[in-house]
């Protein structure tokens, strides 16, 4: 017998039939409610509301699991890059060598923006964020490739694999177009021989007579950034493209969109934030010490650890954790900052007022410091995140697009302002 929900309002009972996942999660299916009761449900934030079904990721925060297409984030970390693991998110499966290597090659073809598009930097302040230029950029690809941007899903499912091959693509060249805009620096061409990493770290830090050759644990360090914040589930930017593509808006803008949602300080921005965290703390001729009493005591608060889905150890911290070290020792440098990281991470790792509270590093720990450490700048931070969480956001994307009785996203909402009332004419206001 079918699972059911029965909600009782006043002497009226009302069922609703369960919706089961594939790893155990329930829901209680409400879409009739109103057109049956005239209720609606109310929950500020959809912090208790499945906004769809998704076969892309799953997440157990309680349990510190993350798997993309139910390969465990461990695993791709450890035996994936982020190409490989881009196309496992957006097209369901582990390519095959013939499909990765077309995967690739499209990529490589999409790499270079129009040459117009060049022009439009010039219109920027040179102190403009990068995140701004780079949703503007994204969205202004359907000007230039009109045939992948027919705002018809349909139509656009047909040209798919070259659209998500450009966005994805051309979303590390237009992030460093922005950097060397800002930095009086003339535009570098992606090169044919390089990979993903690569390529960026090369269009961003390559002089005109001295090219950037990275060294493999930075071009490591980087590949596995991307990889561990290629998807999330249902976050505020997810759920953005999502809800732009459920009016059947291409590709360019739903993403588009997706880089505005992130651009929030409480989306995007922790890696930033920890990166302030730790100034402060220099600034104030601490070692990181009086920091943690503080933080305990709640007179401060510690950034970078700890997480709203996770009640566990997040699983891309443990993976990362390993590889920051490897990256500063390689580069052996000396930053102050970067010395009390490292001691705020020793701290709260065996202080059991952090451990019981299972505030463990997260992510955006090491992610802040590993990127300070490559030479990213801090108004790059969020723009990285978009880099590596496009797969994501065009996987999704896909799914909205594919699904064939998909209906406009369109909440409900609990009007609390006047009731009716006249207009007042201006004289006897």
């Amino acid at each position: 017998m079918a699972k059911e929900a029965r909600i009782i309002i006043g002497e009226k009972e009302y069922k609703c039939p369960v919706i089961t996942g594939t790893e155990g999660e329930n829901a209680i299916d409400t879409r009739s409610l109103r057109a049956d009761s005239g209720y609606i449900t109310f929950d500020e934030g959809y912090g208790n509301t499945g906004s769809c079904q998704s076969d892309v990721t799953f997440i157990d925060g309680e349990k510190g699991i993350l798997r993309y297409r139910g390969y465990p984030i461990d695993e791709l970390a450890e035996r994936s890059n982020f190409v490989e693991t881009a196309y496992l998110i957006i097209y369901g499966e582990l390519p095959t060598r013939e499909q990765l290597q077309g995967f690739s090659s499209r990529l490589t073809h999409h790499a270079a923006v129009p040459v117009n598009m060049e022009h439009f930097f010039e219109g920027y302040p040179a102190h403009s964020h990068p995140m701004a230029i780079l949703s503007g950029l994204i969205n202004s690809l359907s000007c230039f490739y009109p045939e992948f941007a027919v705002n018809n899903h349909k139509a656009d499912l047909e040209n798919f694999d070259e659209v998500a091959s450009a966005a994805l693509s051309k979303v590390r060249t237009i992030a460093a177009m922005s950097y060397r805009m800002s930095q009086g620096l003339p535009y570098i061409y992606p090169r044919k021989d390089l990979n993903y990493a690569e390529n960026f770290l090369h269009m961003m830090f390559t002089e005109p007579y001295a090219k950037h050759v990275p060294s493999p644990e930075i071009s490591k360090a980087l590949n596995l950034i991307l990889l561990l914040h290629a998807d999330h589930e249902q976050n505020c930017s997810t759920s953005t493209v999502r809800m732009v593509a459920s009016s059947e808006a291409n590709l360019f803008a739903s993403v588009a969109a997706g880089i505005c949602a992130l651009w929030g300080p409480l989306h995007g921005g922790a890696n930033m934030a920890v990166i302030r965290m730790l100034e402060s703390i220099h600034a104030e001729g601490d070692d990181g010490s009086t920091f943690i009493k503080d933080a305990k005591s709640g007179k401060k608060r510690l950034m970078g650890f700890g997480h709203r889905v996770y009640k566990n150890y997040d699983p891309r911290a443990k993976i990362i954790g390993r590889v920051c070290e490897e990256v500063l020792e390689k580069l052996g440098i000396d930053d102050p900052l970067l010395n009390i990281a490292r001691h705020l991470e020793k701290a709260a790792l065996e202080d059991d007022y952090f451990v019981s509270r299972k505030l463990y590093p997260n992510v955006d720990f090491y992610s802040g410091i590993i990127m300070r450490a490559v030479g990213i700048p801090m108004n790059m931070f969020t723009v990285m995140f978009a880099i590596g969480r496009m797969p994501g956001w065009i996987a999704n994307w896909k799914e909205v697009a594919s699904h064939p009785q998909g209906r406009i996203y369109r909440p409900r909402q609990i009007y609390i302002g006047e009731n009716q009332r006249e207009y007042v004419p201006m004289d006897k206001r």
